[in-house]
């Protein structure tokens, strides 16, 4: 039973930390996509690098 359990912990620890990785690489192009533009949005890129960072933190802190 207890096994079972930290199998399913586990799971879903690897799920999210996949889905963060997923979500950190879609910012990084986000990210790379705005800087090639003749003008970036520096607010946009500002933004994009703190949500960048803070899924980092979380996906050092989940695993």
């Amino acid at each position: 039973m207890w096994c079972a359990h930290l199998a399913r912990k586990g799971k879903l620890v690897t799920n999210h930390l996949a889905a963060l990785s997923a979500k950190h690489a879609q910012i990084e192009a986000s990210l790379h996509q705005e800087t090639l533009r003749p003008m970036p949005d520096t607010v946009r890129v500002a933004r994009l690098k703190r949500e960048k960072l803070r899924i980092k933190e979380e996906m050092s802190l989940t695993a």
